[in-house]
């Protein structure tokens, strides 16, 4: 009787991996893994743009994994503008507080001009803040705290069928900036 050797488990993190894909206009509509990419690609509905450094092996031989894909008919979506949320908040302040710079667990939304002396729930009065800093600040203007702002929030722009948190995401992929940068600005007010 022969001794098996345990097979190697491919974890399919290759597959999994994250893929841009672009309407046919290469506007940013989505995130999807590398295997649903591939799919779309040999069903004739994207092409790829951008391969990433890996390797993917099958049977008769092997391919490189896609980065980007675009696809060849133009996908009709309703604009989506983006939604204020606490979620959408620490997207927007990049997860670090905008008093002290902290990036870490523990992160909340502050009101930059406290509700009760009239600072209203919106773009422009709502910062990512660490518990610590809020706690400072307490009921207070960040100037009457002796505190200051890392930035001035602002209002950002709607990325076309993309929501915001996916957006930021996927700016963490240097080679997809080009495909990006044009869709992130400040909206005009």
């Amino acid at each position: 009787m022969s001794r098996r050797t345990p097979e190697k488990k491919h974890d399919g993190s290759v597959l999994n991996a994250e893929v841009l894909v672009l309407n046919h206009n290469y506007e940013p509509l989505n995130l999807t893994s590398v295997r649903r990419a591939i799919v779309l690609v040999l069903k004739g509905k994207a092409e790829v743009i951008k391969h990433n450094s890996q390797q993917i092996r099958y049977p008769s031989g092997k391919m490189e994994a896609p980065s980007v894909v675009r696809l060849y008919h133009y996908a009709r979506r309703p604009p989506v503008h983006v939604k204020l949320s606490k979620r959408s908040i620490l997207a927007r302040d990049n997860y670090t507080c905008q008093y002290c710079g902290y990036s870490g667990p523990g992160l909340t939304v502050d009101h930059v001009v406290p509700k009760e002396r009239g600072g209203v729930t919106d773009w422009e009065n709502l910062v990512c803040c660490c518990v610590k800093c809020n706690s400072k600040k307490g009921n207070r203007t960040p100037e009457e705290a002796n505190m200051r702002l890392l930035k001035k929030p602002r209002r950002p722009a709607y990325i076309p069928h993309m929501g915001y948190s996916k957006l930021i995401a996927a700016l963490r992929h240097e080679e997809w900036h080009e495909f990006l940068l044009p869709f992130v600005r400040e909206a005009k007010r």
